[in-house]
């Protein structure tokens, strides 16, 4: 592994360096999401979480092509938060209310 390591490291910078879009913007390729609920970074590694897209309707109810996204992380669906955090997010967007 060592022999030839500098051989490696140039191969490694071109590579790190050629990671360009169609526009020629250098692009990442992983963007960490945050949790909706606790603002906190999800690990790319956890299983748990999950990313919920709710769509808008209009007034006849058909979708209109716009949709919020919610992530929730696996620790928050442990606890069994998920749901009242879902419903306090939808009420801060104004998707859901509690009056009868």
């Amino acid at each position: 592994w060592l022999k030839g390591s500098s051989n490696s490291i140039s191969k490694l910078s071109y590579l790190s360096a050629t990671m360009q879009n169609d526009e020629g913007r250098i692009v990442d390729l992983y963007l960490p999401r945050k949790c909706s609920a606790t603002n906190r970074l999800i690990p790319a590694k956890e299983h748990g979480a999950v990313q919920l897209n709710v769509g808008q309707v209009d007034e006849e109810g058909r979708y209109t092509g716009e949709f919020y996204t919610f992530a929730l992380a696996g620790f928050i669906r442990n606890r069994g938060e998920s749901d009242a955090c879902l419903n306090r997010l939808l009420y801060e967007k104004s998707l859901l209310t509690f009056s009868k």
